[in-house]
């Protein structure tokens, strides 16, 4: 007799309940989809409506379980006992660690708001925590981008009103060449998976201009093995190529730049390098040699080149002259960029002559109707299938700024700046040039600042310094040292909170800014500086406020701790008014919601996010936007602030589902069931651009409208792209002599050197400042594609890809210093040495050695092994970077913005002499952090530690 099969459900449920939010294991914030079962996650896959990935998800992010789950996580709040460093702490409950930082921090708002400096990292809260810090009244707050990709941005925001990354993308459907500069694998990834997709589907062509092959470079076409720092100089060869050959499109110059602006020629004067302008402050163009006009009429034909002389008798050249006469300069010929860059003269001279068959050769048309911003219809859009995107690669060196601008310069000479093909504007960019928000400096009766603490800086009038010229910020951003610093500066917090310069401060406050390892350069200096003491016996830098979810290195130097969520357990808004997420073809924000509770995920664990504890000590320490007039809370938690906080009347973090019934987009009341609107539409909102308005935003009657309309620009008129910036030009002026607001002598010629209207390069100041008989290498970075945060590195997931890293070298390198594969080597910068394990790969420019970053971990920190490979054996590259630069004058970091300045690092390698007998590992090693090992090994704080103190067992 048959037997019957049994019954089985191939498809078996992996949950009883999924919900919808957004990662947050890199700043891409794709749409996820997390499946739990009794209350646990058990999947996370992606959103295949969520606009970002569409349903794509990396390693990362499906390894966010793990990061739930991680044994590092921070159960309780906790109040140091011992000295710092030494992870003795006791813990607390929050009424108490709210009522000890409500204590440290309001006779600070009552005395002096400068004395509280609060940084923020990777936290993609920004709208709120700038805020906080207006309403607190100090300016000494920034976020982490002025040491990640400020020079990207402000070069972006300072020349076409947009920038890489998050404000921009190329033309996925349309480009048919690419150049990726200096992109790694960590930003934005799952999007720009799906581009490359497309354009590999289609036959365009990728090229990647790199120091090191991996991810993206791994598949692009061609591969430019560039000497780091010299991208700058391969772009203005490219220029000068295009320019020779007369391949550049004008008429895009003259419609939407100010190429044919005139520039006073005036050498000497206190208009030298300024636009000419008519009496009611109209640039002016030159129709002929005695005819002018106002640069911003239509049916004018203006000249690019030539002199002219104005009606005031003064000299007039147009801005497109003053490119020309820079970049057709031999000095810029490929023969001559060929050496320092390390690419042949013939490949610039080849891929020159790609970037023009593909801008002009290919062109095309889509055929849309639009109107311009002067009211002139067109029956379709001109297209230049060309496109460029950039990253930390160019942007973290001290010429980085102009490498940036240079881009954006080559970009319009093709006309690809928001042309179909191109590079392309995402709302709410484009921006006017500058941006109209200037940092603020200035406290009302109320205590609160004027102005944001980070804002763009228009001329030397809103610098952030005081009546001698020195700065009035702990980071010295905004001050003539680097005057256009957007994002602040980071990384100079501790040594000038240590050295009291320009002031001491009372109390640091950092949200998830691993600054005591991975996030600073000068490592064991920095670590110093947090335990360092006066005469007296007190700390130099008083107290510590530190949060976040995990036993970071940081946490040790804290003097209290507030833990922190994770990001399936809170509220976030990726909001427009931050760092949105939206398309080209779309406005789009996001929220992220508690799929889980935190109250039931370990017994004893007791975290709160931290959006939510600043908001409750802002009422605490009353703070105006915080409290109602009787000082009791105007918010109840940040969710409560998300919906109801308006920044302007009708314009609140969210975008989606405003008025009182949900009825409105971008504008409107507040709608108490906002947040739900969201979740039930998998927790974002998205705002098609119409179509007529999709290119040629900055000077798109259509677009421009629509923008005014949703709140992204305050006024409808044409944004004019910057060829040549009038903007730095003032700063020059003021270093020799001009203006109300001039430099300390101090700083005046490196204002004039680095303040160059046009873009210019430089020597990295590391290269130019030590020999390179003496560090013959550059030294540089990955962050690895499966790693984003230091955080992945204690993933249990994601450890399984890599557990340590190595010093990558090229075998030719290695052949040249008699290194063999896997052996150990000193590596020695003019800052310091360290040891690590050596492994060839070919996929590295020769004269550059590299390695993962963020992976190399500090003993005991993370809960990891005591033996973890991560401690043992992994390192930093930041034990060999000074915060300074070799002649010690100036933070290692660019003139204009203060970005830090990573990749300018030299290096030379040795063979390590072996040790007799001894296990190798890295250095240096420093004492392990007494915070607790892998798996369920006790943390010493809380019942253990206090155990210990009174000599008995727990």
């Amino acid at each position: 007799m048959r037997q019957p099969e049994p019954a089985i459900d191939t498809s078996p449920s992996i949950g009883d309940e999924v919900k919808t939010t957004t990662c947050y294991m890199c700043a891409c914030r794709c749409g996820i989809k997390v499946w739990l079962k009794d209350g646990q996650i058990r999947y996370i896959q992606g959103n295949p409506d969520h606009p970002v990935n569409q349903g794509v998800l990396c390693a990362k992010g499906s390894a966010g379980i793990m990061q739930h789950y991680s044994p590092a996580r921070l159960d309780k709040p906790l109040l140091r006992v011992g000295e710092r460093g030494s992870g003795e702490f006791r813990e607390i409950e929050w009424d108490e660690a709210l009522d000890i930082a409500t204590s440290w921090l309001k006779p600070i708002r009552e005395r002096n708001p400068d004395e509280l400096a609060f940084f923020t990292g990777r936290d993609q809260s920004q709208a709120l925590t700038g805020w906080w810090a207006q309403q607190f009244g100090t300016v000494n707050y920034a976020a982490h981008g002025g040491f990640c990709s400020v020079n990207m941005a402000a070069a972006g925001l300072y020349t076409v009103g947009g920038s890489f990354w998050e404000f921009g993308e190329p033309d996925w459907d349309h480009t048919q060449y690419l150049m990726l500069w200096g992109v790694a694998e960590d930003h934005d990834s799952n999007p720009i998976k799906l581009g490359l997709g497309k354009l590999k589907a289609r036959g365009a062509k990728i090229v990647a201009v790199n120091p090191v092959r991996s991810g993206y470079g791994a598949i692009a076409d061609e591969w430019i093995g560039i000497r780091p720092g010299t991208d700058g100089l391969f772009a203005f060869a490219l220029i000068h190529e295009l320019l020779n050959a007369d391949r550049i499109d004008l008429d895009y110059l003259v419609r939407y730049t100010n190429a044919h602006w005139l520039v006073v020629d005036d050498p000497g004067g206190a208009e030298d390098g300024l636009f000419a302008r008519d009496l009611e402050g109209h640039p002016l163009c030159a129709i002929d040699s005695h005819r002018f006009a106002r640069a911003n009429d239509t049916g004018i034909a203006p000249r690019v080149v030539g002199e002219y002389t104005l009606r005031d008798g003064r000299r007039a050249v147009p801005a497109f002259h003053l490119v020309a006469q820079r970049y057709l300069d031999p000095q810029y010929s490929p023969d001559a960029v060929s050496e320092r860059c390390g690419i042949p003269a013939d490949t610039i001279r080849r891929i020159a002559r790609e970037l023009a068959e593909a801008a002009f050769d290919r062109a095309f048309k889509l055929p849309i109707a639009w109107t311009d911003a002067w009211g002139r219809e067109h029956d379709s859009m001109q297209g230049r299938p060309v496109s460029m995107h950039a990253m930390r690669g160019i942007s973290a060196h001290s010429n980085g700024f102009h490498t940036c601008r240079a881009l954006h310069v080559l970009q319009m000479l093709l006309g690809a700046v928001d042309a179909p093909g191109s590079f392309r504007y995402q709302p709410p960019f484009p921006k006017p040039l500058p941006p109209p928000n200037r940092p603020g400096k200035a406290r009302q009766a109320n205590g609160v600042l004027d102005a944001a603490p980070l804002g763009f800086v228009h001329g030397p009038e809103d610098l952030v310094v005081d009546e001698a010229g020195a700065p009035r910020r702990i980071d010295h951003a905004f001050s003539w040292a680097y005057p256009l610093s957007a994002h602040g500066m980071m990384h100079t917090v501790i040594r000038n909170a240590w050295a009291g310069d320009p002031y001491p401060i009372d109390t640091l406050m950092m949200f998830m800014a691993n600054m005591s390892w991975n996030s600073s350069m000068n490592t064991a200096q920095t670590i110093a500086w947090l335990t360092d003491k006066r005469d007296d016996g007190e700390y130099r830098i008083p107290r510590i406020i530190y949060a976040d979810a995990y036993a970071s290195e940081m946490v040790a130097y804290a003097d209290l701790v507030l833990p922190d969520t994770t990001y399936l357990e809170r509220f976030d808004a990726i909001s427009l008014l931050d760092r949105p997420i939206s398309d080209a073809d779309g406005a789009a924000d996001a929220i992220r919601h508690p799929v889980l509770d935190s109250t039931k995920q370990r017994e004893g664990r007791d975290v709160r996010g931290f959006q939510s504890v600043l908001i409750d000590l802002g009422a605490r320490v009353g703070l105006p936007g915080l409290t109602n007039e009787d000082g009791s809370p105007k918010y109840r938690d940040y969710a409560d602030y998300i919906v109801r906080h308006e920044r302007a009347p009708g314009v609140g973090l969210l975008a989606g589902w405003r008025g009182a019934h949900g009825e409105v987009e971008a504008k409107g009341q507040p709608n108490p069931q906002q947040l739900q609107r969201y979740i039930d539409n998998g927790g974002f909102w998205r705002s098609e651009v119409p179509e007529d308005a999709r290119y040629f935003k900055m000077a798109n009657r259509g677009y421009l409208d629509w923008a005014q309309k949703m709140g992204f620009l305050g006024h409808a008129d044409p944004i004019v792209l910057q060829l040549y910036s009038e903007t730095i030009q003032k700063f020059r002026l003021a270093a020799q002599g001009h203006g109300a607001v001039q430099p300390p002598d101090e700083h005046r010629e490196r204002v004039a050197t680095y303040f160059d209207p046009l873009p210019t390069w430089y020597e990295p100041f590391e290269g130019d400042q030590t020999t390179r008989e003496d560090f013959p290498l550059s030294a540089v970075t990955q962050r690895p594609m499966f790693m984003y945060h230091a955080w992945g590195s204690q993933n249990a997931w994601l450890r399984q890809i890599a557990t340590r890293n190595w010093l990558y070298l090229h075998p030719d390198t290695a052949a040249r210093h008699e290194i063999r594969d896997e052996d150990w080597i000193e590596v020695t910068s003019h800052h310091g040495t360290i040891t690590v394990q050596a492994k060839f790969a070919a996929n590295v420019q020769p004269d550059t050695v590299w390695t993962w970053n963020a992976i190399g971990k500090r003993r005991g920190a993370w809960k990891l092994g005591k033996d973890a490979p991560e401690g043992r054996e992994g390192f930093l590259l930041n034990h060999l970077i000074s915060d300074i630069t070799p002649r010690g004058d100036y933070a290692n970091a660019d003139p204009v913005t203060g970005q830090a300045a990573w990749f300018d690092l030299r290096v030379r390698i040795a063979r390590s002499a072996p040790k007799d007998g001894a296990v190798r590992e890295s250095s240096p090693q420093f004492a392990p952090l007494a915070m607790g090992e892998a798996d369920d090994a006790p943390l010493r704080y809380g019942a253990q530690f206090r155990a210990k103190r009174e000599g008995t067992s727990s």
